[in-house]
């Protein structure tokens, strides 16, 4: 087991940029009533840095690992996600929502479906219900079945995400606690837009979601570095 103090200082460098970027685009807060592919740049750049932070383990590093490379493509169209948010004011909320759809569905398969977890599964089914039945009121329309497979994707990310935390004993890893917090920061970030879109206006709405937005998808690519699936049972595999 990797410790977390080693973790940090090999991976830390590398996320300089990262943190950057997340500086810049809450030093320059760009009005989100005046959008433009300049407030789209800045809003994408730290997630175009993950980018940068997964590829600085090599290329081949990521070729061998499909785990890595699924969070890698998730973070792709996490920024074609967050580019089409920028406008969702001019009808492009579910183009973005689609989006990051994909985005779940990629990270749930780089999580896999070991350990099953059921328990854990069961949690996330009754919690995403709770949320859609507190939602529903404020839907209409397309949104009505929309926002319900959305929630019902991000609610399968996370149980995928937490199936095989475990904060004791042997089994501990720092990589399921990254990938279990990063789920855990999407989804509170995600239920943010739904009660601000939908609900309620939410107070420090924007700067409630893009914290635990960045975080999230931060964690998330972290979870990459000590890959679950080792090279050598992926070669194995691949040749069997």
């Amino acid at each position: 087991m990797v410790s977390p103090v080693t973790v940090v200082k090999s991976e830390g460098p590398k996320l300089v940029p990262f943190f950057k970027a997340t500086c810049v685009y809450f030093v320059l807060w760009l009005p989100s009533s005046s959008p433009s592919w300049v407030s789209a740049l800045i809003k994408c750049l730290p997630i175009f840095c993950l980018w940068l932070f997964l590829l600085a383990h090599g290329l081949g590093f990521l070729l061998a690992h499909p785990s890595a490379i699924r969070i890698f493509v998730g973070l792709v169209f996490s920024a074609v996600g967050d580019a089409f948010l920028i406008w969702q004011d001019q009808g492009y909320f579910v183009h973005g929502l689609l989006m990051f759809a994909v985005t779940h569905i990629l990270y749930a398969s780089a999580f896999g479906m070991r350990p099953l977890a059921l328990r854990t599964g069961l949690v996330m089914a009754v919690l995403s219900g709770l949320c859609y039945a507190f939602l529903y009121p404020g839907l209409s329309g397309a949104f009505t079945y929309l926002v319900g497979v959305y929630v019902a994707l991000i609610a399968f990310m996370g149980w995928r995400a937490m199936a095989g935390l475990r904060l004791v004993g042997a089994a501990w890893r720092w990589t399921e606690l990254a990938a279990g917090s990063g789920a855990l920061l999407f989804i509170i970030s995600d239920l943010t837009i739904a009660l601000d879109k939908f609900c309620f206006p939410v107070p420090y709405s924007r700067a409630l979601i893009m914290s635990t937005y960045y975080a999230a998808q931060m964690l998330i690519a972290l979870s990459a570095v000590e890959s679950r699936e080792p090279v050598e049972d992926y070669r194995l595999r691949k040749a069997n």
